[in-house]
């Protein structure tokens, strides 16, 4: 299973394996074994989210705070999103900085977030739709997030900010540097 770490430490980008004939396509979307060997995670998946979203629709910046905190291994199905993680681990040379990657059903990536990352994403298509597996359950009372448009963030969603649909709960969120994160 081909990953590349990305500019972040701990972040990665699966490419998968694609064998294609005359009755279409066969990949092996995951794989723990060589999941784990690749990434270093030793973790079990233990939720499987589902999300659907039209253009422009902004979801995060989103995390659980330990005891729940979560890794994601998210991909996407139907569309196209920008997917973003930000480092929100206080001790990392890269605190604060973000990694965004375009995953869509046609290229088949997929983004593994760890734990001690907020996460986000917009459509950039018509419609799109996320599946992702969490190795943590939901825990309202561990909820925590970052503005989306955080300035120090500086993150460039890729739609005008005239055309993204942000939920009053993300528009509320405050910045990096107001959130109490323990990481």
């Amino acid at each position: 299973m081909p990953f590349t770490e990305a500019t972040i430490k701990g972040l990665y980008v699966f490419e998968p394996r694609l064998f294609p004939d005359e009755r279409g396509y066969f990949y092996e979307s995951f794989n723990l074994k060589q999941f784990s060997e690749a990434t270093g995670f030793v973790g079990n998946f233990v939720q499987d989210n589902h999300s659907y979203s039209t253009y422009g629709v902004m979801r995060g910046l989103h995390l659980q705070l330990p005891p729940n905190a979560q890794s994601k291994l998210v991909r996407v199905v139907a569309g196209e999103v920008y997917d973003v993680a930000v480092d929100v681990r206080k001790n990392s040379a890269t605190y604060g900085q973000y990694f965004g990657v375009i995953l869509s059903a046609e290229n088949k990536k997929q983004f593994f977030i760890p734990q001690g990352f907020a996460h986000g994403f917009v459509v950039l298509s018509e419609s799109a739709e996320l599946l992702y597996k969490c190795d943590n359950y939901y825990a309202p009372s561990s909820e925590s997030g970052i503005l989306y448009n955080d300035i120090d963030l500086n993150i460039d969603w890729k739609v005008p900010v005239d055309k993204m649909l942000v939920s009053g709960k993300d528009l509320i969120l405050k910045t990096l540097k107001e959130t109490p994160i323990n990481f």
